[in-house]
């Protein structure tokens, strides 16, 4: 007899599930990065381990473990912009980012992280440490600490970061700023590689 209440209750939560929403509603639409400088289309690369080179994906700490877009004030405080969220996590679309500014600017061969049955060239990767909108200073800012295996026992380590005032913080005045520092950061990125 214990039973049949509890399978009247699990049915009835079931039930009340369907109406029921856990998680807010997505905003109307995703962001994305977009690279100021394009791979050519059609354009055909060979190149030896020496010029090839894997973008690996940086890592992130927890607040950049998500695909909305974080906003720091007063040094501790962490909030996310309203309505403003991107289509895959952050450290993934800025190592595309980074590997098409590369491959445009250097006419390197860049290779995917996936690709590693290849010999995977020179080998990049390194923390990113934001990646979003410094509320103090009404700027949208992205930092990268970026590490380059360049073969050997060599490696080197870098830090870039670019910054862009943002007029408010909304969703609207946040992508293009956040657009704009990261294209700065691949560039930088991509002369730094070489």
């Amino acid at each position: 007899m214990i039973r049949k209440p509890a399978l009247a209750a699990l049915g009835a939560a079931l039930v009340l599930s369907g109406c029921l929403s856990f998680g807010g509603s997505p905003p109307p639409t995703l962001m994305r990065l977009e690279s100021a400088t394009p791979v050519q289309l059609g354009r055909s690369r060979t190149a030896d381990s020496a010029n090839a080179i894997t973008v690996v994906a940086p890592t992130v700490g927890a607040e950049l473990r998500t695909t909305r877009v974080p906003v720091r004030q007063g040094g501790t405080a962490v909030a996310y912009v309203r309505q403003a969220q991107w289509v895959d996590q952050p450290s993934l679309l800025l190592r595309q980012l980074i590997s098409e500014v590369i491959e445009a600017r250097t006419g390197r061969l860049v290779l995917a992280e996936r690709q590693f049955t290849f010999d995977p060239g020179q080998r990049m990767t390194g923390q990113l440490l934001a990646m979003g909108v410094d509320a103090d200073r009404r700027e949208a800012v992205i930092t990268l600490e970026a590490t380059i295996a360049r073969g050997g026992d060599r490696v080197e380590s870098r830090r870039f970061e670019a910054r862009v005032p943002v007029a408010e913080v909304t969703a609207a005045a946040v992508l293009p700023a956040l657009n704009q520092a990261a294209n700065r950061v691949a560039n930088d990125v991509a002369a730094w590689v070489g």
